[in-house]
């Protein structure tokens, strides 16, 4: 399944879960004594329903704490502040799709191979990576190995159960893409 397939069959769960690992694969390197995870309660809300819309205000409030003017940033609090807070309906499929959305445009701006870039990141969700660079691609990839992830726990299954799992992959795709960051910073002296 492409993308935007899985996006518009996952469940409120996978939604929420999704959003959170694509805004928290977004976030920067962490300035020196800011808080290394500011989407930290969010990933509660996920396993949490009840506890969303406060996990969200508290995340919102954290990120709001972040220094620095980064685009990045300024991007997820746009977008966590249009989060819906009862977690729940076509607001949050919504959300959970522009929260993909971004996740792959930052890394297709990160990208060294851009060319063609008009296009690309709907080309990627529809399930045609061709031409994407290694970090849109590997981005798109975390996303549709996420959403297949959560999709394969049965209903009957804790509500927290696979967001560790997800929070492993999320972590994995935040590495690449600071690595990628770091290299091209050093490159550029």
């Amino acid at each position: 399944m492409s993308l935007l397939e899985l996006i518009a069959a996952a469940d409120e769960r996978a939604l929420a879960a999704s959003g959170a690992a694509c805004l928290d694969r977004c976030l920067p390197q962490p300035a020196e004594g800011a808080d290394p995870d500011p989407l930290r309660p969010l990933w509660a809300g996920c396993a949490d329903r009840a506890a969303w819309a406060d996990r969200l205000a508290e995340a919102r409030a954290a990120l709001d704490a972040l220094p620095g003017p980064d685009t990045a940033v300024r991007r997820i609090r746009a977008l966590l502040g249009e989060a819906p807070a009862d977690r729940a309906g076509a607001g949050l499929r919504d959300w959970a799709d522009d929260c993909s959305v971004l996740a792959l445009e930052i890394h297709l701006g990160h990208d060294a191979e851009r060319a063609g870039a008009a296009g690309l990141v709907g080309r990627c969700r529809a399930g045609d990576p061709r031409g994407a660079g290694p970090l849109l691609a590997g981005e798109n990839a975390r996303q549709t190995r996420i959403l297949e992830m959560l999709a394969d726990i049965a209903d009957a299954a804790p509500a927290g159960a696979g967001l560790r799992q997800v929070l492993d992959v999320s972590a994995e795709g935040q590495r690449v893409l600071r690595a990628a960051l770091s290299r091209r910073a050093r490159v550029r002296g």
